[in-house]
């Protein structure tokens, strides 16, 4: 797999609109990875989100080229510059997120869902702004679209699956109960409570979840990470 360092850069991207044809840049393998936090509008200059800066996520995508894969990234907003060679899809909402797999999976050998998708979003959507009124303000919330849930049985996928498990406690076990539910290959967990990794960190130690083992990532930068877990990716698909 190699250390070899890699960085960033807006250089020979392409953005891709939603359903568009993603580019064919020759490799072994063909990735599609999520990342970032999405926004769950609330009124035209309001929106619920949660602190995740994507770097996770954008690690990993430069990981599959520098390994030589082609890869598609579906983000979230984030203020991260995208890998080099890397078809990019821009998205905003939990639904625009689960629209865009949705319509790109298909191009995909492997998939890795590393973004920290909105759980809930608010029922209705201000047109104007919410004025400051009264000592309490109620907001309805509905669930938003499961998207690690809907890789196997709503799109059909059926390549290597890899979801993230971002947890406060009982990591490792919650992480296997979603492994069986979503039907994935592996989890990749980690402990959020943490302050020196997960959000808001240049490094990750992570928990890599199988159905009938675990493998522990010790503390690293994220960009090690992430090949790392690209590896261990491309090993189940080969298997």
């Amino acid at each position: 797999m190699g250390n070899c360092p890699y960085f960033y850069s807006n250089f020979s991207t392409r953005v891709l609109q939603n359903g568009g044809q993603c580019g064919r840049l020759g490799g072994d393998m063909k990735f599609l990875i999520t990342a970032g936090p999405t926004r769950e509008a609330l009124d035209p200059v309001r929106y619920l989100t949660n602190r995740s800066s994507g770097r996770m996520g954008y690690a990993l995508a430069g990981a599959a080229r520098h390994e030589g894969h082609e890869v598609i990234l579906i983000s979230g907003p984030t203020t991260l510059d995208v890998p080099a060679g890397v078809d990019f899809i821009p998205v905003e909402s939990a639904q625009q997120m689960y629209d865009a797999v949705r319509d790109m999976v298909k191009y995909a050998d492997a998939a890795i869902l590393c973004a920290a998708v909105a759980d809930y979003r608010p029922v209705a959507v201000q047109e104007q702004k919410i004025k400051k009124s009264g000592e309490r303000l109620v907001i309805e919330l509905e669930k938003t679209p499961d998207i690690l849930g809907s890789m196997r049985d709503v799109f059909g996928f059926t390549g290597t699956l890899v979801g993230f498990a971002a947890e406060t406690q009982n990591v490792e076990e919650y992480a296997q109960d979603k492994l069986r539910r979503k039907k994935c290959d592996m989890i990749v967990a980690n402990d959020v409570s943490r302050h020196d990794i997960g959000f808001d960190s240049r490094e990750n130690e992570v928990t890599l979840v199988y159905p009938d083992h675990v493998e522990y990532l010790e503390k690293d930068t994220k960009e090690h990470i992430a090949l790392h877990i690209i590896e261990h990716a491309t090993l189940i698909r080969h298997a």
